[in-house]
């Protein structure tokens, strides 16, 4: 069953649903219930104080409880959701979340949260799409209990504008939703091959009907590859019995006059190579291809909403194993471009497929460049595990940013300082480093090994190691495991440089 969501301006106190869903701010007066529950706080008026403070609401994020109304309110439940000390797409959408997970079996839900801006109709919606995914294809079949309607009240319901914020949460929200579940996929069933199979059936899927919009897809095998002068992909990709794949993806609406290139990592399953992970460090690296699955949905996502900018799209998939055949320490690659390389660390085997990525996507000559990858441990230890890191250009590391919080997705700028290009240069035997053992600045060292593949083209590098994957619990919009970051912000990021170009 998929739910059916609609947009409506109606009282939430007179909607018939099974629940409504309303926001409450924590405030030094205690608990408040938040813009858009107004007329359920009017129903129930003075006895709403004192039913908050017997249900042990406060409105701190995170919290949700559930009150049946008895006739106070025409739905029979209602849902109270905490959104901490202020109403904003961050607070909404994670409430949203929360309360997907907490409306017990209801076949029609009503959120009333704020939403007075079109950007919290988008965060309410999302949230709310998201907090309630579940990735089940390995389990049991069990009965479906998400409500078969999900109705968003907003005061301006009516508007082209809030329509058309509406639609584009649900196109996002789809694309997100996907890349968890190629994220969650066990790595002995997405193999290079099989990640690009997904892809072509996502493409088919797309671009299917009239109507749909027109997206090329390539994808090259090891053959490919060869002829290409992809040393990286393919040295990575030597020990595995799942040969190496790129898919890349072509998107020209006409009158297009900005040129965006996206490349995404796409490690199926990172062992480590001869430089092997230990045991517990594996247990997540089947999320090493995050990268490569955001860019490919983002793209599809793009091309769905007909955002009129062109986008060229490169997600290189490789598997990293051990076997006779795996690259070594020491052992010089020619890349793409012709580059040589020395490999150190066959555990930073990312650096090495984007590495040919980014410069086939230089090849296509963008505007600006962009490449996502679940890159280095370094960036959660400097960032933490919510968080994404940026370097590049700094008028696009601003940029991306800017977009990121629009949308609710968190990054910070991260520089690549002078240093950099010392360490990185530092081989006695090849062009350049790919890794050094030196402890300190391991994901600005690595984004200095990036820029050496982007020809001097505007650049940003998305290091989502930290938020690509949630090994805990759920948190707001976040289930557990892949989270699809950066894919709204890709998105966002477009639809900006669409409307307003790339920085003066």
């Amino acid at each position: 069953m998929t739910p059916t969501y609609t947009l409506r301006s109606a009282s939430p106190a007179k909607t018939r649903s099974d629940a409504v869903v309303v926001g409450v701010l924590k405030t030094e007066r205690g608990p408040v219930l938040a813009p858009g529950g107004a007329d359920v706080a009017d129903a129930y008026g003075r006895k709403l104080h004192p039913l908050l403070t017997t249900m042990g609401v406060t409105g701190k994020a995170g919290e949700a409880v559930k009150i049946p109304t008895s006739g106070t309110i025409k739905a029979p439940l209602l849902v109270l959701v905490g959104l901490g000390e202020a109403a904003d797409v961050v607070s909404v959408r994670r409430a949203a979340g929360v309360a997907a997970r907490n409306v017990p079996n209801a076949s029609s839900v009503t959120l009333a949260l704020p939403a007075d801006e079109d950007a919290l109709v988008a965060a309410a919606l999302s949230g709310y799409v998201l907090g309630g995914y579940t990735f089940t294809t390995y389990k049991k079949p069990t009965p479906d209990t998400r409500a078969s309607e999900v109705v968003v009240l907003a005061p301006n319901a009516r508007s082209g504008a809030t329509k058309a914020a509406f639609e584009t949460a649900q196109v996002i929200a789809s694309a997100v939703a996907t890349t968890r579940d190629w994220v969650n996929q066990p790595p002995g069933d997405f193999t290079p091959a099989k990640f690009s199979d997904a892809v072509t059936e996502a493409h088919r899927v797309a671009t299917h009907g009239r109507g749909a919009p027109k997206v090329a897809l390539e994808v090259f095998d090891e053959t490919r590859l060869a002829e290409l002068e992809c040393g990286g992909i393919l040295a990575v990709g030597a020990a595995s019995a799942a040969p190496p794949r790129l898919a890349k993806l072509t998107y020209a609406p006409k009158g297009a006059k900005i040129h965006l290139a996206l490349v995404g990592k796409g490690i199926t399953f990172d062992s480590g190579g001869l430089s092997i992970k230990p045991a517990n460090s594996m247990g997540t690296m089947k999320s090493d291809m995050a990268g490569a699955a955001a860019v490919v949905q983002a793209t599809l996502a793009i091309a769905a909403l007909g955002l009129p900018i062109r986008v060229t799209t490169f997600a290189p998939m490789a598997e990293n194993m051990v076997s006779g055949a795996a690259s070594r320490p020491g052992d010089v690659l020619t890349m793409r471009g012709g580059q040589t390389v020395e490999v150190l660390n066959t555990d930073a085997e990312g650096r090495l497929v984007l590495g040919d990525a980014l410069v086939l996507a230089t090849e296509e000559e963008p505007d600006v460049v962009l490449d996502v990858a679940t890159l280095t441990g370094a960036m959660v230890v400097a960032l933490g595990e919510k968080v994404t890191g940026v370097m590049g250009s700094d008028d696009i590391v601003a940029s991306v940013v800017a977009a990121g919080a629009r949308v609710g997705e968190a990054a910070w700028p991260m520089p690549i300082p002078e240093e950099m290009k010392e360490r990185i240069r530092s081989s006695k035997v090849a062009d350049l480093a790919q890794h050094d053992w030196t402890r300190w600045g391991g994901g600005l060292y690595a984004a200095a090994f990036l820029r050496e593949f982007t020809g001097g083209l505007p650049w940003a590098h998305l290091d989502i190691a930290g938020p690509s994957f949630n090994s805990g619990g759920p948190f707001g919009d976040w289930t557990s495991g892949g989270t699809g970051v950066a894919v709204a912000t890709l998105v966002e990021y477009a639809r900006t440089l669409a409307d307003e170009g790339l920085p003066a």
